[in-house]
């Protein structure tokens, strides 16, 4: 049985959790009949919004004075919060294997975007990783399937070409889920071979949120996981331009985000959430789907696309901007409404989250690095674990060498593989990461690179070698 809710379901009987689906649409048919609404059959639905490249403080609620998002303002009000989550790394690829799986990518091999940023004479040479979603990984559809759940991917796919679709790997469907890592276009004709054209000029974040209607219509008589990883607010930055205007007239060139076109990309993305969330209401399924809401890595601040207000660095950095990221989750029955969590979490942890929730178990022998978050929704109890991982073994535009990094507590260690220097920072007194305190604090210091070191060889992650063409000038930014 699920723990999805404390409402009484004890007398619904087994075939509510029926992995036949045909038999059980047939009962839930008859209880329809019978004039019993759906959100009281027990197995509750999911729908997992991930927005790309969306930064920390990029929504009104966490702090942004300029972004609009009265839908995802309005989410976290009904359900909570989380003011410390962290995407599984600094760039895309790998934090989207790392939520679909519940591992780390270094355990995954899946390390950084495919293909990567190619740096031939730079001092390390990366490691030979792995530039897909391998077929044997059991992501969360292929997990839900066997309980009855209907699953599909709408949007940004980019873990394999298209024998590493999300069709190959448990989804029932994919609606504009390919290997490319942004679209051509916002606007019809995309130009994605997995989407069909709308009318010229439909705008991509309104158009996957419309199949994501259509799928919530069509299988509103089963369980459902809806995975939908928006394509904005990548770049290239396109909008709606009654939306940019709006904002243009609104910027305030000395605040530090004053992006009008981010902007209206961030806006498309809120939109989609209102209308998802109107769509559940109309239905009646409100009241039994979980609505989760993050991004896949912190926010660009590159060409002055964003700014993560009060941390340093962003998207491709080993600090704070470039993984920490809004996370909101509601479970209604279970999260107080505008509740907060502060204990740091990370994107395997929502993989473990939605199989709990839902009363699968993994499978046997089957490794899951992430934690179940019922926990700290619940306001029951806390985590088993006291430490979460980061390791990018790769070079990044947006500054990051390669890296590792531990967060335990208020602590957060960086060892960079260049010269195997280490930072230390106390994020509860010096979010900003501006006092390195390795020095101070030696044997702080030891203990987590020690653990550090340890958890890497635990989880067989890949290093980066000496590279034998090495060449300081032949790696300055014009030969790039």
């Amino acid at each position: 049985m699920s723990p999805y809710s404390s409402r009484a379901i004890w007398c619904w009987p087994d075939f509510l959790f029926q992995p036949n689906r045909t038999v059980r649409n047939l009962w839930i048919a008859i209880l329809l009949a019978a004039g019993l609404h759906l959100s009281e059959a027990g197995q509750p639905n999911f729908v997992l919004i991930l927005a790309d490249d969306l930064g920390w403080s990029d929504l009104h609620c966490q702090g942004s004075r300029f972004y609009q998002t009265p839908n995802l303002d309005r989410l976290a009000s009904q359900g909570m919060r989380f003011t410390q989550a962290y995407s599984a790394c600094t760039v895309c690829s790998p934090t989207r294997a790392a939520l679909l799986t519940g591992k780390y990518p270094a355990r995954l091999h899946l390390t950084d975007w495919i293909a990567g940023h190619v740096r031939p004479y730079a001092k390390l040479t990366v490691p030979d990783w792995t530039m897909h979603l391998p077929l044997e990984e059991i992501t969360v559809a292929k997990a839900l399937k066997p309980a009855g759940y209907a699953s599909i991917s709408i949007g940004k796919w980019h873990l394999g070409g298209p024998e590493f679709y999300p069709e190959k790997l448990g989804f029932e469907d994919n609606i504009a889920g390919c290997e490319r890592g942004q679209p051509p276009s916002y606007f019809s004709p995309y130009g994605i071979q997995t989407l069909s054209d709308g009318p010229r000029g439909e705008f991509l974040s309104d158009r996957l949120t419309d199949e994501a209607l259509k799928f919530i219509e069509r299988n509103r008589a089963n369980p459902f996981f809806i995975y939908l990883p928006h394509y904005a607010v990548h770049t290239p930055l396109m909008a709606k331009s009654n939306v940019v205007d709006k904002y243009q007239r609104s910027a305030d060139p000395n605040y530090p985000q004053h992006n009008a076109t981010y902007a209206a990309l961030v806006e498309s993305v809120d939109d989609s959430v209102g209308r998802i969330i109107r769509k559940l209401d109309d239905l009646g399924l409100r009241n039994n789907t979980v609505v989760i809401f993050t991004s896949d890595n912190g926010g660009l601040v590159l060409d002055d696309v964003t700014c993560n207000l009060g941390l340093r660095a962003g998207k491709g950095s080993a600090y704070e901007g470039g993984v920490r990221v809004p996370l909101l989750i509601d479970w209604p029955g279970n999260t107080k409404p505008g509740s907060t969590c502060n204990t740091p979490v990370i994107s395997p942890d929502l993989y473990a989250t939605i199989l709990a929730i839902a009363g699968v178990k993994p499978a046997a022998n089957q490794i899951v690095d992430g934690e179940s978050l019922i926990p700290l929704l619940r306001k029951s109890g806390t985590l088993k674990r006291d430490s979460i991982f980061w390791h990018y073994p790769h070079y990044h535009p947006g500054g990051a060498t390669p890296y590792s990094a531990i967060r335990q507590g208020d602590w957060k260690l960086i060892e960079f593989y260049e010269d195997h220097h280490v930072e230390l920072y106390n994020l509860a007194d010096d979010l900003q990461e501006r006092n390195d305190l390795s020095k101070l604090k030696r044997r702080k210091t030891d203990v987590l690179r020690t653990k550090l070191q340890s958890w890497r060889v635990e989880i067989g992650a890949q290093s980066p070698t000496l590279n034998p063409a090495f060449d300081p000038f032949g790696d300055s930014p014009a030969r790039r």
